[in-house]
């Protein structure tokens, strides 16, 4: 078995240490993500404080994993939602979309020389990025900013296998598409930037 499930095992079994490296090793990562749903930072954190909790709570209980990152944030996921649905019910965010989903956005200055040329192509990539619709870039997100396969984002986003890779392909077909064609493996090199 991996890493992942030897540390998963010894957070069951109440070995302190567990819990630390599980919370140091994805903290980082999901107070990143949960600010792709909302800039409260306040409802992230508390998200966060909650899902070690109930896990420190209810250790005993939980089933095995192999992949620790996957299983906190489908449980972050869901808990955040609740919590800006909540929200939003009680009007704390009047102006809150209608559907709440992460806004993803890669961050592509960083991974080019800032002269003109350059520029340029960051616009285009950006341009091309925008204009993909929110559940387009959160796959894109899953699969190359944080290395899920696909079985992994079905779960996550509660879609089937197929859907999960035609979405994919066609996403990839349109950015493709919206872009010089020299561009195309820079854009893979800026969907893989790990935040």
């Amino acid at each position: 078995m991996g890493e992942d499930y030897n540390l998963w095992e010894n957070f069951k079994k109440g070995k302190d240490y567990a819990v630390s490296e599980i919370y140091d090793r994805h903290v980082d990562f999901l107070f990143n993500y949960g600010k792709k749903f909302t800039a409260d930072e306040d409802i992230v954190l508390d998200t966060i404080q909650d899902i070690f909790f109930d896990l420190i709570r209810n250790r005993k209980n939980l089933g095995s994993t192999d992949n620790i990152r996957l299983y906190l944030l489908k449980t972050f996921r869901r808990k955040l939602i609740r919590a800006l649905e909540k929200n939003k019910k009680y009007g704390v965010m009047p102006d809150f979309q209608e559907e709440i989903s992460p806004d993803i956005s890669f961050s592509i200055e960083e991974q080019m020389i800032q002269d003109e040329e350059s520029a340029q192509k960051i616009k285009l990539i950006t341009e091309a990025l925008h204009q993909l619709n929110q559940r387009q870039r959160e796959i894109l997100y899953y699969k190359f900013t944080c290395g899920f396969d696909y079985p992994e984002i079905c779960e996550l986003m509660s879609i089937s296998y197929d859907t999960a890779r035609q979405l994919v392909s066609r996403t990839i077909q349109s950015l493709k598409k919206s872009l010089p064609s020299k561009l195309a493996p820079l854009l893979f090199i800026c969907l893989s930037k790990k935040r």
